[in-house]
């Protein structure tokens, strides 16, 4: 499902326009964004849970060259599944 499904999904069950359907999925994906960036953890009950994850600096190599490359921190998100979501996909 990509977000125009999602869209359409939400606008049929709920009885909103396709516009303010599209809005609605914009704060969700839009605050969920904002909390990452501020490094908070984001729970949805029965879903999921992202965190953020914070990888330190460490020396890699060019796979084409073999020249060792300084990769700089990161922070990623991470997902982790819910119990729910666990038993429904593996019924």
């Amino acid at each position: 499902m990509n977000k125009l499904e999602l869209i359409s999904t939400l606008k049929e069950r709920a009885n909103l326009t396709k516009a303010e359907a599209a809005e609605v999925i914009k704060l969700f994906f839009d605050s969920l964004a904002d909390a990452f960036v501020n490094g908070e953890r984001v729970e949805i009950r029965g879903l999921c849970s992202f965190h953020i994850k914070e990888y330190k600096s460490y020396t890699g190599r060019n796979p084409k060259t073999g020249q060792k490359v300084q990769i700089p921190p990161k922070r990623l998100p991470f997902f982790k599944c819910g119990k729910e979501l666990k038993e429904r996909v593996d019924y």
